[in-house]
Formats: C-alpha cells, structure tokens, sequence
C-alpha cells in the first residue's frame, strides 16, 4: 500500500523528500522501508520497527494543525 502510494505521488510530478535519522525535524514522518509514522520536535529517530534511517515527511490531512495556531 505505502508502494501505491508513491507511486501515485511520483505519476503527479512531484518527488518525494528523504530526511535521514539524526536530521533536525519537527512534525509526522514516515519510515521510507517500513511506512511506520513518528510525531517528533527535535530530531528523527532510527526506525523502531525496522532500524531504517530514511523519512519521508506525512502527508497532511484536514486534521493536522495549522501552523499559526499555538
């Protein structure tokens, strides 16, 4: 399914944004090999399901905060 579903982003011409574990991040990543999501504020994590060190930043949803609110 996480297959589908990069394949169907990549059809639109958009590309997909890796961020590698250590990197400063703040909000909902995905792990690229397993698809397992992190909420984070300070910096990516290895994978605690798979130990992959690739992210690829969630997608948002009408459910995600907006930024300007606190």
């Amino acid at each position: 399914m996480l297959d589908e579903a990069r394949r169907l982003r990549s059809t639109g011409g958009d590309f997909v944004e890796f961020v590698t574990t250590g990197a400063p991040a703040a909000g909902a990543f995905h792990c690229s090999g397993c698809g397992y999501g992190v909420t984070v504020q300070t910096a990516l994590p290895r994978c605690p399901m798979c130990g992959g060190t690739t992210w690829e930043r969630a997608p948002s949803t009408v459910f995600s905060r907006s930024p300007d609110r606190g």
